[in-house]
């Protein structure tokens, strides 16, 4: 009997099966927690936003992709993991940058194709390692290059806060550092998967979770539409 094709990338997988990576699976957890304490600001607001509300939903749209991908190990899954982790960075970029500058469409246009730009020309030379297959050999840094861009950019929005001194400063702060902590649990996955038999990608779950709940928190308490000049 021939087995079916699984994509095995993490150390926790060993064979085929839905249950195969249960740690990483359930780890996912993390962002539906995220996504509903973000959902307990938003209805407190008492105010609808099309794109608050997009983005919470991405953010529970990330956890259950990224467990459809940690149990089924299928090519569709890894897409339902991927698409809505960029899709949140893209629009979470874009929101930011919008309500920073007052709403202004032609500057928030203009400072997103900067960014955009730069993003792009580093992703171009980081999107070489992209496989974490343990069985062709941990890339650099285990694949985690192909999120520097999304690292870049939020330290970069950090440092904008903190130097503006703006109240979500602490949140975005706190958010890089989550990420860059996670990022490296990403990284050592397999590298310690010979010691703990499950690796730590779990934990890059567990924290980018957090980091995404940061980022949520910032922009409904501190970076409001127009509409809603309420600061909480």
């Amino acid at each position: 009997m021939t087995l079916p094709e699984y994509i095995d990338l993490y150390c926790e997988r060993t064979a085929a099966g839905f249950w195969n990576e249960p740690i990483n699976a359930l780890s996912n957890v993390a962002f539906l927690v995220a996504a509903w304490l973000a959902w307990r600001v938003y209805a407190r607001r008492g105010r609808a936003d099309a794109l608050d509300l997009v983005l919470i939903l991405l953010a529970a749209g990330i956890g259950l992709g990224s467990f459809l991908f940690h149990t089924l190990a299928n090519g569709w899954s890894e897409l339902a993991d991927v698409i809505p982790i960029w899709t949140f960075v893209a629009l979470f970029v874009l929101v930011t940058i919008y309500r920073l500058t007052d709403e202004n469409v032609w500057a928030t246009t203009r400072i997103a194709l900067i960014v955009a730009g730069s993003i792009g020309a580093v992703f171009w030379f980081t999107s070489g390692d992209v496989t974490t297959d343990d069985a062709a050999g941990p890339g650099v840094l285990n694949g985690s290059l192909q999120y520097l861009p999304a690292l870049l950019a939020l330290a970069g929005f950090a440092a904008v806060t903190l130097i503006r001194r703006h109240p979500a400063r602490w949140y975005v702060t706190g958010a890089a550092i989550t990420f860059l902590l996670s990022l490296g649990f990403r990284s050592i996955d397999l590298t310690t998967c010979a010691a703990s038999g499950i690796g730590t990608h779990f934990m890059w779950h567990i924290l980018n979770g957090a980091m995404v709940g940061l980022l949520l928190q910032s922009l409904l308490r501190y970076l409001p539409g127009r509409a809603d000049g309420s600061k909480s």
